[in-house]
């Protein structure tokens, strides 16, 4: 098992930045991606960003790319997300997801161990 645990959300005004920050614990060693996905009331929970453990590539979806990072620590097995320019349409509560296995990295059903979720506001 892998458990997963978020921090650094809150409120933040639009074109401001926030850092999350998600630390695994556990069976580490069978991580192969990592990702960050998002849920906005009312809406399916989409995906963020991804980045593969293995290969180190990252991946990003069209809303946020340029805007959001994604980046792991090696030495703390911990993967944040960098957000900058934030807009009202970001506001969400934001998961943490790992996988043990390759394929489709955006893939939401794909992913095996989640944390909590933290939220994230971001005021116009």
């Amino acid at each position: 098992q892998v458990q997963l645990v978020e921090s650094g959300g809150g409120l933040v005004q639009a074109g401001g930045s926030l850092r999350l920050s998600c630390a695994a614990s556990g069976r580490t060693f069978s991580i192969y991606g990592m990702g960050w996905f998002r849920q906005a009331p009312g809406k399916e929970r989409e995906f963020v960003a991804a980045n593969s453990w293995r290969s180190g590539n990252t991946y990003y979806a069209d809303s946020v790319k340029g805007r959001f990072t994604v980046s792991r620590d090696n030495a703390k097995n911990m993967v944040s997300l960098q957000m900058n320019s934030l807009k009202p349409e970001d506001t969400a509560v934001y998961y943490c997801a790992a996988r043990r296995g390759s394929g489709n990295m955006i893939s939401r059903s794909e992913y095996d161990y989640w944390g909590q979720g933290t939220q994230v506001t971001v005021s116009s």
